[in-house]
Parts: C-alpha cells; sequence; structure tokens
C-alpha cells in the first residue's frame, strides 16, 4: 500500500469519528440533556466503574488530565459528580456519582443509544466483525511496545 493510500484511510478514520461526534454533539444540543459528549462520556464511566482516581478515569475516556480536570468541574458544579478524599492517599481524590448523577445517567441512556445507533444503520452482523477486527489490529499496532518511533 502507498503512503497517498495510507494518507487517505487515516482521513477517513478521522473525519468519521469527527462526524459521529458532532452529530452526537448536535442531537445532545437539541434534546437539552445538560451535558455535552465529554461529560457524558465521564458520567457513563463513573456509572460503571464506581469509586475511581482522575488517573484511571482519564485512561478510562482517553482525555488528559487539564481535559478532564474541566470536564469534571462542571459536572461537580452541576451536581453530577462528587470528588471524595482518597483513602490511602491524602492528595488525592476518587470520584463518583451523586444521586443526581446517578438519575442523569439513568434518563440519558435510552436517548443516547437511539443517538449512536444511527451510525450503524445499514451494517450487518457481518460488517460490525470485520470493523471490529479492523479497529483492534491498528490499536493494537499503536499499543505499547508494538509501536515504532517514526
Amino acid at each position: 500500500m502507498t503512503q497517498e493510500q495510507f494518507s487517505k484511510y487515516s482521513f477517513l478514520l478521522d473525519r468519521t469519528a469527527r462526524k459521529v461526534k458532532q452529530y452526537a454533539q448536535q442531537k445532545f444540543n437539541q434534546g437539552d440533556f445538560d451535558v455535552t459528549v465529554d461529560q457524558w462520556l465521564v458520567l457513563k464511566n463513573l456509572s460503571e466503574n464506581g469509586l475511581v482516581s482522575q488517573t484511571e478515569l482519564a485512561q478510562l475516556v482517553f482525555k488528559d488530565h487539564p481535559t478532564l480536570t474541566r470536564i469534571i468541574d462542571i459536572l461537580c458544579k452541576k451536581g453530577y459528580v462528587e470528588r471524595v478524599p482518597h483513602p490511602q492517599d491524602r492528595r488525592s481524590f476518587q470520584l463518583h456519582l451523586t444521586n443526581e448523577g446517578v438519575a442523569k445517567v439513568r434518563e440519558l441512556k435510552p436517548q443516547i443509544t437511539k443517538i449512536r445507533e444511527k451510525a450503524w444503520e445499514n451494517l450487518d452482523e457481518r460488517d460490525f466483525e470485520e470493523f471490529r477486527r479492523i479497529l483492534n489490529t491498528i490499536y493494537d499496532n499503536l499499543e505499547g511496545n508494538n509501536a515504532q518511533e517514526l
């Protein structure tokens, strides 16, 4: 495969990921969800993982620490997330959903599932399997020690 073909596929992957996020954010705004797509990602991961440190959450949602701190600050102000002192490390906090946060996740989950399904229309099980295989291969190529320096 030529360098130009690699470039085109990388562009398609990036373009599609951006379109999925833009579409979702547009629907979030229209639905008056009171959260952004990135805030939802944090809420969803906290609902699935319970008490986690900010470092653990950053790894789960693929956000850098400054960006995640801003998101968490906003969610705390909205009353959806709470910081609690870490039991073994006085310098850090653990994060968890408040009762309002749990209710928000419960309220939004069905609506967000419908939004996400739009991108997958007209694809069959074989398409999903091949897509998963390709994306996992790309991810594995870049993960940890397998990634070669440019």
